[in-house]
């Protein structure tokens, strides 16, 4: 039976979230292993941690798709003395190929500001800042929730959807919130963007203090935490990867990837 290679997997992933769209910054695509590997099964995860490589050699899948890449900035060596030098030096001991999606699933339909949309409920939903004018692509989304909601209501909506145990929030605008806006990962920088959408509320991650300033009472700021908002994208990899290869091994992770913990 032919196996799938990891170039023809990941070229699935990226019909949805093109490598082109990722940031200048970012390191999506390939991070480890050969792209021409036959790949037995894959296991999706948000972050590549030496747990989920565990869980993966013992699965027997020798693919690995995060959302976070593991290799983010340059090696100058391998002597196991970070994570991720051990990180890459166990994939590579046991044939891994380890590939990410990135910015690049950040800022499409169907990505995963969308996947935070689709919990949220929210409907009426478009692009919060497109790439360019009239785009279908770009960071964050807007929406409207399926009712009016009172502030505490919405926070404690947000607290259930996303299963966090603590949320940071500014002081909300008068009134109900009846539009939404959202992010996936670090969103600070979409404040302007989602003021001047007319939301009320925009939950995304990663506020810095002063950022809640920035809210000035036009809108309630919801720091839902950065796995938090991101978690849905290993559901959008399954999705995606079982809609167009329906026979292929394909796991999510067991392994809470999670580098934050609440007391």
């Amino acid at each position: 039976m032919n196996r799938p290679t990891a170039a023809q997997i990941a070229a699935t992933i990226e019909e949805l979230a093109p490598l082109h769209y990722q940031e200048s910054y970012d390191n999506a695509g390939f991070c480890v292993g050969d792209p021409y590997t036959e790949i037995t099964a894959a296991l999706l995860c948000v972050d590549v941690t030496e747990a989920v490589l565990c869980e993966a050699v013992e699965t027997g899948a020798n693919l690995v798709i995060s959302h976070h890449p593991v290799i983010f900035k340059g090696l100058k060596h391998l002597t196991g003395q970070t994570c991720v030098e051990r990180i890459v030096a166990q994939a590579i001991k046991h044939d891994l190929v380890l590939y990410a999606a990135h910015t690049n699933i950040d800022s499409v339909r169907g990505g995963v500001s969308e996947g935070m949309c689709e919990r949220l409920g929210l409907h009426h939903t478009k692009i919060l800042s497109p790439r360019e004018a009239g785009a279908d692509t770009g960071f964050g989304m807007a929406g409207e929730l399926p009712q009016p909601l009172s502030p505490a209501d919405f926070l404690e909506t947000v607290k259930t959807t996303f299963g966090t145990p603590v949320l940071r929030y500014s002081q909300p605008p008068a009134g109900t919130i009846t539009r939404v806006a959202v992010c996936g990962g670090s969103g600070a920088f979409l404040i302007p963007a989602a003021t001047a959408d007319g939301a009320q509320a925009f939950v995304s991650a990663d506020f810095k203090y002063h950022d809640f300033f920035d809210a000035d009472n036009h809108l309630m700021i919801v720091d839902v935490g950065h796995y938090e908002s991101e978690q849905e994208v290993v559901h959008i990899f399954y999705r995606c990867l079982t809609k167009k290869m329906p026979t292929f091994a394909v796991r999510m992770t067991k392994n809470s990837t999670n580098a934050i913990n609440y007391y």
